[in-house]
């Protein structure tokens, strides 16, 4: 059943630099990209900003893409920039990491994580007219979960590597059979029960970050996304599952992206980011 339908409401007059729907989308000569952000229901009939943010790019001297998605934790007083300053901060990192680490190395995700803490901790210095703020006072601030990682080309395949605190999700889905493959415990799935409630946001770094690597094949989808997507999607196997395994058979254009992210569905109404990954020898772009 769909929610009701309104007008969206201007969020605060100083949140002009959130807008209500971001997308993005490119290929390399062997990946393609789509990304795509929209402010749920409940953000736009409350005037609030979209807190949820998405960022990525090309690794040129390895054809790598790194990305990261952000959820802008809700009691945070401005989560939607914790969002987009933990996004930018772990991509300059992971470019970084790339360039001075050789081609193959692993990426050093506690490295990572570590970076975009830091710019959160540097932000709120700032907003407090320099006082070193305490890791509260930056959580109050800007708390917000971050899925990051990397899909690397090489001569065997593309490799994906990856990594995330809080509850934001990363699937490898499969077109053909509708089938997704979560890499992280879920809040919705048959693994539920294993999720633990400690999971702590940004900028709280965990000393064992849960991370994954796992290989892209000819006919999957890798999908980074916020609970937005990841709550309605549940197991993948119901109306949710469905219409994205339909869409994203090929790289539909970003505008297309996000205008199906932002389907209405009754009770789901957060914010809802999608970052997808295809291999090009999967299908060609729309």
């Amino acid at each position: 059943m769909p929610g009701p339908e309104f007008e969206a409401r201007a969020p605060g007059q100083y949140a002009f630099d959130f807008p209500d729907t971001e997308c993005d989308g490119w290929s390399t000569p062997l990946l393609s990209l789509r990304f795509a952000s929209v402010r749920g229901a409940k953000h736009r009939y409350y005037r609030q900003p979209r807190q949820d943010a998405a960022r990525a790019a090309v690794h040129e001297a390895t054809g790598s893409i790194v990305f990261a998605v952000a959820d802008g934790v809700s009691s945070a007083a401005n989560s939607e920039l914790g969002a987009v300053e933990a996004c930018r901060a772990a991509l300059e990192r992971m470019l970084h990491l790339l360039s001075g680490n050789g081609e193959r190395k692993p990426l050093d995700f506690q490295d990572t994580a570590r970076h975009a803490a830091e710019r959160l901790r540097q932000v709120a210095q700032w907003r407090l007219c320099g006082k070193a703020p305490e890791p509260a006072e930056v959580a109050r601030l800007y708390a917000t979960t971050l899925v990051a990682g990397a899909v690397r080309p090489g001569s065997t395949g593309c490799t994906v590597e990856v990594c995330r605190i809080g509850d934001s999700g990363a699937w490898l889905l499969a077109p053909a059979n509708g089938r997704y493959q979560p890499l992280f415990d879920s809040k919705t799935g048959s693994d539920a029960l294993l999720v633990s409630n400690e999971v702590a946001p940004l900028p709280h770094v965990p000393d064992r970050m849960a991370e994954i690597s796992a290989q892209l094949g000819v006919g999957q989808v890798l999908l980074v996304g916020t609970d937005g997507f990841g709550d309605p999607l549940g197991d993948g196997d119901g109306h949710v599952g469905s219409l994205f395994a339909r869409q994203l058979a090929a790289p539909p254009p970003p505008l297309w992206l996000a205008h199906v992210l932002d389907f209405s569905r009754e009770t789901f109404d957060d914010d809802r980011s999608l970052l997808a990954i295809w291999p090009r020898a999967t299908a060609e772009p729309r």
